[in-house]
C-alpha cells in the first residue's frame, strides 16, 4: 500500500517551456515579403509625394528637396504611430475628419506653392544652378516636409488600409506588427522619393543655365506645388 501511496505521489515528467518559441512582435517572412512587394508597387507609381519632391527641387534644390523627404518622413513615422494606436480609423470612417486634414494639407502646400513664386527672383541666377541653393534652410524644410506627411490624409487611410491585412495576430501584438510593416513602407518612400529628387535635380541643373530659365524653373516648382495642393483639395479619396 505504501509503495502504491509513494507511486501515485511520484510526480511526473516536467514540462518547461521552450523560452524560445513565444511569438514575436514580427510577422512571417512569407508575409513581409508580400508586404514589402505590396509597397514597392504602391510607392513605385509617382503620386502625390513624387510630385511634392519634384515641385521642391525645382523650387529650391537638391538640399531642400531632400531634406523635405525626409521630413516627410518623420511626419509619416508619427502618423504610423498614431494608425498604430488606433487614430487611423478615425480618420477613416469619419468624413469630417478626412476633409479637415484634407483641407489643411493642399492649403499648406498651396502656400508653399505661392511662397516659392514670389521668391524666385530672390535666389542668385548664377547659383541656383549648382541645385543646392535656396531660400529655405534644411530644418526649415525638414519642418514643412514633416508637416505635409501630418497633413496628408491620404496617409491615414493607406495605413489604416493595408497594414492590418499583413497582420497576423497569432504572431504576436498588432501593433508592435503595424509598426515594423509601416517602417519598412516609409523606408522604401524614402529611398524612392529620394531617387527622384536626385534625378530632377539634374535636369534642373540643365534648365538653370540662364537667369530667366532659372526664374522659370522656380516658378514651375511653385505652380507645380499649387496645382499638386488644389489637386488633394478637390479628390474624393
Amino acid at each position: 500500500m505504501r509503495h502504491d501511496l509513494l507511486g501515485e505521489l511520484r510526480p511526473g515528467p516536467r514540462i518547461c517551456p521552450d523560452r524560445w518559441s513565444y511569438p514575436e512582435p514580427v510577422p512571417a517572412p512569407d508575409r513581409m515579403i508580400a508586404f514589402f512587394l505590396a509597397a514597392l508597387v504602391i510607392i513605385a507609381v509617382p503620386g502625390p509625394s513624387v510630385l511634392f519632391v519634384i515641385g521642391r527641387v525645382l523650387s529650391h534644390g537638391r538640399a531642400t528637396a531632400l531634406a523635405s523627404v525626409l521630413g516627410n518622413a518623420a511626419g509619416c513615422v508619427v502618423v504610423l504611430v498614431m494608425v498604430a494606436l488606433g487614430l487611423g480609423t478615425i480618420v477613416q470612417s469619419s468624413q469630417v475628419a478626412f476633409t479637415a486634414l484634407k483641407v489643411a494639407g493642399a492649403a499648406y502646400l498651396v502656400w508653399l506653392g505661392v511662397q516659392a513664386i514670389r521668391h524666385r527672383n530672390a535666389l542668385d541666377p548664377e547659383a541656383i544652378g549648382r541645385v543646392d541653393v535656396g531660400p529655405i534652410s534644411p530644418w526649415a524644410a525638414g519642418r514643412q516636409g514633416a508637416l505635409v506627411g501630418l497633413t496628408n490624409p491620404k496617409v491615414y487611410v493607406m495605413f489604416a488600409a493595408l497594414l492590418p491585412q499583413f497582420v497576423a495576430p497569432a504572431a504576436g501584438s498588432p501593433q508592435l506588427q503595424m509598426l515594423v510593416l509601416g517602417a519598412v513602407m516609409i523606408v522604401v518612400g524614402i529611398c524612392s522619393d529620394g531617387v527622384w529628387a536626385l534625378a530632377t535635380a539634374q535636369l534642373r541643373g540643365l534648365l538653370t543655365r540662364t537667369p530667366r530659365r532659372s526664374r522659370a524653373v522656380v516658378g514651375t516648382g511653385g505652380v507645380l506645388m499649387i496645382g499638386l495642393g488644389g489637386w488633394l483639395a478637390v479628390s474624393r479619396s
